[in-house]
């Protein structure tokens, strides 16, 4: 006996319904996937000395539209077999649906996946807020990292890669050197002054006022406590201090990327 009227329409039905979750894990998708760059751009907003990367919300938010797919595909497979089904009379498909039990499962994966990535975002401790103050002056967008070798070490370090990429080298102004010329002493203090015209000038077209901090710094010295820190100028807050073009904000990170490698 063929399935009745009312059997195709709730086949119908069920199949719209599949069709609407599809979309909706789709759209949630785009939504996981761009969350990562919202939350990247409230860390420069806030100058943080820190701008942790976002790297797992666009896989998330890919693994959803992949599954959004998935989704409409085999409802569609499903919504045939159960149309032939009810023409030949079978009770095949009277049992629990395995799209939907699959789509729990892994929406529940992907659940625990993001609520675990999300606790890891979490605000760094007291602790770490206390050690992070003693390195950095947000209100002044001075980023102080540690380094790992000598200040001679870094410094030569630096150079080899600024003379990689092609960028100038201006003058190295060894602070330390000068003070031991003058009959005084100070621990190792140097500073490296860079930059490339092709990216300086756009911004000084732009915004007049940031030649009063180019070229490029980044100075290395020795502390107290002889370890070695390098410290520059933030380029977000270089951007809010000359109010710079989003757009233009690139030709001013690379001191960011340069001082990470120069410090590993």
């Amino acid at each position: 006996m063929t399935g009745s009227a009312a059997d195709y329409l709730a086949a119908e039905r069920t199949f719209l319904a599949w069709i609407r979750t599809g979309l909706a894990l789709m759209g949630f998708g785009f939504v996981v996937a761009r969350f990562g760059l919202f939350l990247q751009a409230l860390q420069i907003g806030q100058l943080s000395h820190t701008v942790r990367p976002i790297s797992l919300s666009p896989w998330f938010g890919t693994a959803l539209i992949f599954l959004g797919i998935i989704v409409n595909l085999w409802s569609a497979w499903s919504h045939i077999r159960l149309v032939q089904a009810l023409k030949r009379g079978g009770t095949e498909f009277a049992r629990p649906s395995s799209l939907a039990i699959a789509v729990a499962i892994l929406l529940a994966a992907l659940g625990l996946g993001m609520a675990i990535y999300l606790i890891s975002l979490r605000e760094p401790s007291q602790a770490n807020l206390q050690e992070e103050s003693m390195s950095t002056h947000p209100e002044s967008g001075i980023i102080t990292i540690p380094g790992h070798q000598s200040v001679d070490q870094t410094v030569q370090k630096l150079e080899n890669i600024l003379q990689a990429k092609g960028v100038k080298l201006f003058a190295m102004i060894d602070h330390s050197g000068e003070a031991e010329k003058a009959g005084m002493h100070m621990p190792p203090t140097k500073l490296l002054i860079f930059g490339n015209p092709q990216a300086g000038t756009p911004l000084m077209i732009a915004s007049p006022s940031i030649a009063i901090d180019l070229p490029l710094k980044v100075l290395v010295r020795e502390g107290a406590d002889g370890k070695v820190w390098i410290s520059y100028n933030s380029p977000a807050y270089l951007q809010a201090r000359h109010s710079l073009p989003a757009d233009l904000l690139q030709n001013i990170a690379v001191v960011e990327t340069l001082a990470t490698k120069a410090a590993e």
